[in-house]
């Protein structure tokens, strides 16, 4: 039947007028209306299968029409009439014809018709049920009916005929085979006939031998077959094969349980969240929906394919062919990219949604389901994230297991290397936005919000808690105590260390983040760090004494503000080492690669410099390295796998060193190599740099134009050695550390003015010792204003600004001024100034300009303005090798003895020392200050630093800076721990000799809480991070290779052990429930002071069996202390990898007690998933540095001290094992306290 018809207004006019005229049915009809009791007439008329109706017989234009295909006709009765007038009009009504025509369309009403005599009724019926083709449809399905029968007989038949023409082939086959067995047979028994009559006549001792002779061949054949399977199945082919099948088995278990888990998660959680999300009020919006569960549905796809492949599979064991699955599987992974790169948002999202009351009941109803067995929706999403390396694992195991020469061994081994090259490219994607979504977590953790996280060339370096020390007025530091309580509280500070900038925070007590209104955003360019600031004013003398030596500087110079000072805290000197060594690294970077930048003429919107494109060695793999797409701080490509070679390469690259790759090496470097050959590396680059360093290295640090000698300077253009300042940053070059004022050297021009062509060159012109240039001399004025600062005056009193006359006598003073003055020459002559500005250029430079003390500026080094060049141009042409004789220019303050000027005038091996001494220092102060134990533990290592830093001091061209730089690692080095007071937990064992014991009942929960955390703390501090290094933990020696996990893990069970012993010592359930309120109490003071370890071993004690079924004493336990038990096991739950406890951690502020089973579990991740070298033993740095990022996080928790005091009559009670119970017995006494119910 059809159900719809589509039709014009000209088609319905034309069937209305051949309606009108050849209707097989016409005539006056009355059709009842919407209203029960009215009824018109209307003409109607019928034309095949189509009803139409008009106002009137002589009506043009019909007022409707009925497609009567598979409608009915049937008659209706007389409808009452209520309140009807006198018999003859009823008996009227009674005598006419009612019928209706039912439709088959749903919603369609009928239609109730009625005629006056029963003769025309009838007839309308007949026509309708005519046109409504009934009949003939009745007829069609009673044919379809005889059409399919008698196909269902065809193909019988068909179906028979084909077995019976089988049969007679097999029948004639079998004919054939027995006529020539008849055959064989006849032939043999013509050859046997002379036998067995000679057989008739043998000696029947004769049958009797060849009898036994016939059963010993058997026997020994038997034999022979059972040696050989035997050997068979004890050879290593077999054992092999054993093994591949079984991998194989569990491989089809894991398929089949990672389908049912994924069917779960899309018919458990994803379609219920789509309708739920249609519903009228929608407890979730479909983009989120979407953005939770990503591609999630077609990886449940795909993989019930895969699955339905290997049962077939199965089923022809023993022959397992599995290869050509993973050529089908292969091209379809890649949509675990999208997983996998959202992943973390969608984790996100989720947090989000559930702080939505409906669709948090909602999610737990899901959650309640059987079949999720109790996990949750985060549980569920995490599983793909471990499929692909379950699959690499996979394969590599049963690569193991095949043979050489077996049949899908080439096929496997290119599925393996096409899965970890997914799993490569997946890793660099995670990897990459892995930065981001850092930055972006701080940024909204932040309420007024900091656009310059948004910025992805921003990557994260560190933070902690500093306290800043309030105002400094006029650069004396306000006389304030560092044991204040006030300073303590008001002055605590979270702080971020960004390859950028530094951010100073506040936190709030629900964990939100405010920006200091001044000084919460730093920008490191804008920035002077001094470490050890000096008294040299009255007022701030002894402020070293003061603060412990834990104070360092920074000096903030913002271009259109006035400088200021910020002064913070560390809490310990290890701390102050860390943050000052990584401020001081990022601000050598930028300014770093501000100079390197200068040399090359680059487009600001390329992301890698042409420096180091220009060298492949940086981004180019080869045979000994291997890069990633992303990029570190100093805009390199990370390494991705590199032999050890490269990587000491990398090291010691005098071009620049990122903050993340020197951290990630210092935390790793004992994997894939030793101390000594680090040390080893770093003493031949100090004494021969130019045999260390590759020549690529050294040419493109020389990097100059060969022209730009000669003929670029008629032009003013260089190809390749220019830069446009279009709109240039700052470039800044200064010293991180002073012994008197930090002093900073900046070339800095507004965007509306030009700036000439800056020439540091060398050339016959300025190298002269005598060729001075006048700042007097200046171009004709011009009507803009440029301001410029080319050295900011010092305020020490041995550096008063003075004229250049008072220190002629002097050649090292008389040297710098004139490189000075011939700086400055070149930019005032090429830059427009105004008339006033020209005038007060003597006065400006007399009081500007102070002398450079510097003993390493070579004399080649001027500026000069060559013939002919324009005022408009704007070029400047610097090499990096004139870039560093610049930055030690104004660094310098002292000449060391026996340093000639004059003969370093022009010598490239000076600087290249110089720089190379200075990458040395560099690492090793790092080295010394965040990795003392390396020192500590290696006599001989601490011994041969030692003896390389007291040569480097006696080398006579040291330069100031170096000098002290080198004078405070050997400082760090050579003295005792002596701000190390902090307790052992071997100390407070000794100290337990006190002649009182204290009791649980006698103890407050806050005592315990805070003596709990202290202890904890104390065990958690005292792990090195090499231990957290090779899995040591899960070895068989693992107490002797990692002896403080194995002792903090001894640890967390004794005290949980304490806990659950001393509830079972009660014998009455008052008391048992009392003391579970009191630990519960503990507990939560626990979670308030950080110390999530304590809560989890608290809440597991809690959980145990021998305590978890006291239903008696639970009963007696008030519903407070029930709600406050699950909010502490929420917090430190282990769903969706400790999701709850990591969001906690990043919301508080250190001191903190993490658990340590989380980072260890990161750790074994790793470990397990990815190997320490490649095949090709290239050492794998991308699983290094994810390595270093959580020894990272766990060093930055154990930096920071509890200041909470030692209490030696609690410590004694929760460190006395005469408590404690072993576990078979708490359970023995929890059924003696509450035996078994009978069943």
């Amino acid at each position: 039947m059809q159900k719809s018809v589509r039709y014009n207004e000209g088609h319905a006019l034309y069937l209305a007028c051949l309606a009108r005229k050849e209707g097989t049915k016409r005539g006056l009809l009355s059709k009842k209306t919407a209203e029960a009791s009215r009824w018109h007439e209307k003409w109607f008329a019928l034309y095949q299968n189509v009803l139409f109706y008009f106002e009137g017989e002589q009506s043009g234009r019909p007022a409707g029409m009925y497609l009567l295909e598979g409608c009915s006709c049937e008659r209706a009765p007389a409808p009452p009439r209520a309140g009807a007038g006198p018999g003859g009009s009823r008996d009227a009504l009674d005598k006419q014809y009612y019928f209706t025509v039912l439709f088959g369309h749903e919603g369609q009403k009928p239609l109730e018709l009625r005629c006056e005599e029963e003769q025309d009724g009838k007839e309308w019926m007949e026509a309708i049920h005519q046109a409504s083709y009934a009949d003939i449809l009745i007829e069609r399905e009673v044919l379809m009916q005889k059409y399919i029968h008698l196909v269902q007989i065809v193909e019988t038949e068909k179906v028979a005929a084909n077995q019976l023409r089988h049969q007679l082939e097999d029948q004639d086959t079998e004919i054939e085979r027995l006529k020539s067995e008849i055959i064989a047979l006849n032939k043999t028994k013509e050859r046997m006939r002379p036998y067995q009559s000679n057989q008739e006549d043998e000696d029947p001792d004769i049958k009797k031998i060849k009898k036994v002779q016939s059963f010993m061949r058997g026997w020994l054949c038997r034999r022979k077959w059972k040696t050989i399977v035997q050997d068979y199945i004890c050879s290593p082919h077999a054992e092999s094969m054993r093994k591949r099948n079984q991998i194989v088995f569990t491989m089809v278990e894991a398929e089949s349980e990672y389908v049912h888990q994924l069917c779960i998660l899309v018919n458990g959680f994803l379609r219920p969240l789509r309708m739920a999300a249609s519903s009228k009020k929608p407890p979730i919006s479909h983009d989120d929906v979407s953005s939770i569960f990503l591609n999630s549905e077609t990886i449940m796809f795909l993989h019930e394919i895969f699955h339905q492949g290997l049962k077939a599979r199965i089923a022809n064991w023993p022959t397992l062919i599995l290869a050509d699955l993973f050529d089908i599987l292969l091209p379809m992974l890649n949509i675990y990219q999208e997983f996998v790169r959202n992943h973390q948002y969608s984790l996100q999202v989720l947090a989000n949604c559930k702080q939505n009351r409906d669709f948090d009941k909602l999610l737990k109803q899901y959650e309640a389901n059987p079949a999720c067995e109790g996990r949750m929706l985060e549980t569920f999403l995490t599983y793909p994230m471990f499929q692909i390396p379950r699959y690499i694992i996979t394969l590599h195991e049963l690569l193991a297991h095949t043979p050489h020469e077996h049949v899908e061994r080439k096929s496997l081994e290119f599925a393996k290397s096409k899965l970890e090259e997914l799993s490569r490219v997946m890793h660099d994607e995670v990897s990459d936005t892995e930065n981001i979504r850092k930055n972006l977590a701080i940024e909204r953790m932040i309420v007024e919000g900091c656009d310059i996280l948004l910025d992805t060339s921003q990557t994260f370096i560190r933070q902690g808690s500093l306290i800043q020390v309030p105002s400094v007025e006029r650069g004396k530091l306000s006389k304030v105590r560092l044991g204040s309580l006030s300073l303590k509280k008001e002055g605590e500070r979270q702080c971020f260390l960004f390859t950028k900038h530094f951010l100073i925070c506040t936190r709030s007590s629900g964990g939100k983040l405010h920006l200091l209104k001044t000084g919460g955003v730093l920008s490191l360019i804008e920035c002077t760090l001094i470490e050890e600031p000096d008294a040299s004013e009255d007022d701030s003398k002894g402020s070293g004494h003061m603060f412990g030596h834990l104070d360092f500087k920074i000096v903030v110079e913002p271009p259109n503000a006035a400088p200021f000072t910020v002064v913070l805290l560390a809490p310990s000197r290890q701390e102050k080492a860390a943050w000052t060594s990584d401020i001081s690294q990022c601000v050598d970077n930028i300014r770093c690669n501000g100079l390197m930048t200068i040399v090359y003429e680059e487009n600001s919107k390329v992301t890698v410099p042409h420096m180091i494109k220009s060298d492949a060695r940086l981004h180019k793999d080869d045979t000994d390295i291997c890069f990633s797409k992303t990029l570190n701080s100093c805009k390199v490509p990370q390494i991705r796998y590199a032999s050890v070679e490269r990587l000491l390469e990398r090291l010691t690259d005098l071009r620049f060193l990122s903050i993340d790759f020197l951290n990630t090496f210092l935390h790793t470097y004992r994997i894939f190599t030793t101390a000594a050959v680090v040390l080893a590396k770093l003493s031949d680059i100090y004494k021969r740099p130019f045999t260390s360093i590759p020549v690529r290295s050294l040419e493109l640090f020389f990097a100059t134009s060969q022209n730009n000698r000669g003929e670029h300077l008629v032009d003013g253009k260089s190809p390749r050695l220019c830069r446009k300042f279009s709109s240039p940053p700052p470039l800044a070059v200064s010293r991180t550390s002073s012994p008197v004022r930090a002093r900073k050297l900046s070339l800095t021009s507004p965007l509306n003015s030009r700036i000439g062509a800056l020439d540091l060159t060398t050339s016959s012109a300025s190298s002269s010792p005598t060729a001075t240039h006048s700042p007097a001399a200046s171009p004709p004025p011009h009507t803009g204003k440029v301001p410029l600062d080319l050295s900011r005056g010092p305020s020490s009193p041995e550096q008063s600004p003075g004229s250049v006359e008072e220190h002629a006598d002097n050649p090292r003073v008389d040297l710098c001024n004139k490189l000075k003055r011939s700086i400055q020459k070149a930019v005032l002559e090429s830059a427009p100034m105004d008339r006033a500005g020209v005038e007060s250029s003597p006065t400006s430079d007399a009081t500007e300009l102070s002398p450079c003390r510097s003993p390493s500026t070579p004399q080649h080094l001027r500026c000069r303005q060559p013939v002919g060049q324009m005022a408009d141009n704007s070029h400047c042409s610097v090499s990096p090798a004139s870039a560093f004789a610049i930055a030690t220019a104004a660094a310098g303050h002292g000449s060391p003895p026996g340093f000639n000027n004059t003969e370093r005038t022009c010598d490239k091996e000076f600087i290249i020392r110089r720089t190379a001494t200075n990458r040395v220092l560099n690492v090793l102060r790092h080295w010394v200050s965040k990795h003392a134990q390396d020192f500590e533990l290696n006599n001989e290592l601490k011994m041969n630093v030692l003896n390389l830093l007291e040569e480097v001091l006696r080398d006579p061209d040291l330069l100031p800076q170096e000098r002290k730089a080198t004078a405070n690692i050997l400082r760090a080095l050579s003295q005792d721990d002596q701000d190390d007071i902090h307790l052992k937990l071997e100390d407070i064992i000794q100290l337990m000799d006190c002649p009182k014991a204290e009791c649980f009942e006698t103890l407050s929960a806050m005592e315990l809480a805070e003596q709990i955390t202290l202890l904890d703390h104390i065990v958690f501090r005292s792990i090195p991070y090499e231990e957290f290094l090779g899995q040591g933990w899960m070895k068989l020696d693992k107490n002797e290779r990692t002896p403080y996990i194995m002792k903090t893990s001894q640890h967390f069970n004794e005290m949980s052990n304490l806990v659950a012993s001393q509830i079972m010592n009660y014998a009455d359930v008052s008391s048992r429930a009392n003391a579970i309120e009191k630990w519960v109490a503990v507990a939560d003071i626990c979670r308030c002071l950080h110390d999530y370890n304590g809560v989890l071993e608290i809440t597991s004690a809690l959980n145990r069996s021998a305590i978890y079924r006291l239903k008696k004493t639970w009963a007696k336990v008030s519903k407070q202390t029930k709600a406050l038990m699950d909010k502490l096991q929420k917090t430190v739950s282990s769903e969706g990898r400790f999701k709850n406890l990591r969001e906690t951690l990043k919301n508080c502020n250190p001191p903190a007690v993490p658990y340590l089973g989380m980072y260890l579990t990161d750790l074994a991740f790793i470990e397990e998933g990815t190997p320490n070298f490649t095949e090709e033993g290239l050492v794998n740095f991308s699983k290094m540095r994810m390595i270093s990022h959580i020894i990272r996080e766990i060093r930055q928790f154990q930096q920071t001290c509890y200041r909470i005091d030692h209490q030696p009559k609690v410590t004694q009670y929760l460190l006395d094992k005469a408590l404690i119970i072993d576990e078979d017995t708490l359970y023995e006494l929890s059924l003696k306290i509450e035996p078994r119910l009978p069943a």
